[in-house]
């Protein structure tokens, strides 16, 4: 089985009730934050009729993460007031397979931000290098276009994995033990491998913007304090490595939670499911807000709003 945010039939026990609560907040959290950063990029959007490549990418961003805890939400709230609508298969895999979709697009287009702050602010004297940065503003769209695409193909090859292996047990005489345990290691297998290239892949893009611009900020300080001059790529160096180094902090305790998963998914929640459950859910809404705190123009615009209903709230 994937890995997945959501809990088996059997792990909504005990702390189902409090886990719901605490997974909804977390949602609308996020879904606000989300929100706002694609209200800002679309109001720029209207303004300019034209969008650069750093405001494509958070406003794919945006709506992966909006639409991924939408699902998140449903799935959890479903599984509380109602278990026996769950054991529909069709709804199931419907909802399990959107949200599937949403979570491989939100970890590879993130993906895709590190790389591309990585290629536009890292200095480097290499051929490829500079034709990459050249170039990147023409293949921003493509690189998320096939981002989705095998986010969905992915996602489909998953969802499409459970009704096969039960095709493949029924037809399978039911003495024949050892094969149909054979079969479910095998599709178990292919699911756990499909999903591990999709983490392994975003996570190694993660890690290398990371090392790539670190080298740079770190040679780019040296030239700096050998000619005694100031220069502004400095602080977009710092700010590039802000959001990349908290993603690349996120996506790793991200990714222990995913691997936890596996783990305690399969048993009776408590408070390891509790904890891992929460935070996956948290993760969309943090790595955001981090984001727009590490963008001049969306932190500017957040405080504007934040200081505007402050007075309201003050006048009344």
């Amino acid at each position: 089985m994937e890995a997945s945010p959501f809990p088996q039939q059997s792990s909504v026990t005990a702390y189902g009730a409090t886990t719901l609560a605490i997974i909804t907040l977390e949602v609308f959290a996020g879904m606000w934050i989300n929100t706002f950063l694609i209200c800002v990029v679309c109001v720029a959007w209207v303004q300019k009729k034209t969008l650069n490549s750093n405001e494509k990418i958070l406003l794919l961003l945006g709506c992966s993460r909006i639409w991924y805890l939408s699902f998140t939400g449903i799935y959890r709230f479903l599984s509380m007031i109602n278990l026996n609508y769950l054991y529909v298969q069709t709804i199931r895999q419907v909802i399990r397979s959107l949200a599937t979709f949403f979570h491989y697009s939100n970890l590879w287009v993130s993906a895709c931000l590190c790389c591309f702050y990585c290629i536009k602010i890292a200095n480097f004297r290499s051929s490829f290098f500079i034709y990459l940065k050249v170039k990147v503003d023409r293949m921003v769209p493509w690189l998320l276009l096939g981002s989705e695409t095998v986010a969905l193909a992915i996602s489909i090859i998953l969802s499409d994995l459970p009704e096969t292996l039960q095709r493949n047990i029924t037809s399978t005489s039911q003495g024949n033990f050892w094969e149909v345990t054979i079969r479910k290691d095998i599709h178990n297998f292919s699911s756990v491998l499909l999903s591990g290239f999709v983490y392994a892949t975003s996570f190694l893009a993660v890690i290398f913007s990371a090392v790539f611009l670190l080298f740079s900020l770190w040679r780019h300080k040296r030239t700096m304090q050998t000619t005694s001059m100031k220069d502004l790529s400095m602080d977009a160096h710092i700010r590039a490595m802000k959001s990349v180094l908290s993603f690349l902090v996120m996506y790793s305790i991200n990714f222990v939670c995913l691997v936890l998963t596996k783990i305690y998914g399969t048993k009776k929640e408590n408070i390891m499911t509790v904890i891992l459950y929460m935070y996956l859910c948290a993760f969309p809404g943090v790595h955001s807000l981090i984001l727009i705190f590490s963008n001049p123009k969306l932190e500017k615009t957040l405080l504007k709003i934040l200081s505007y209903i402050k007075c309201e709230v003050f006048i009344k």
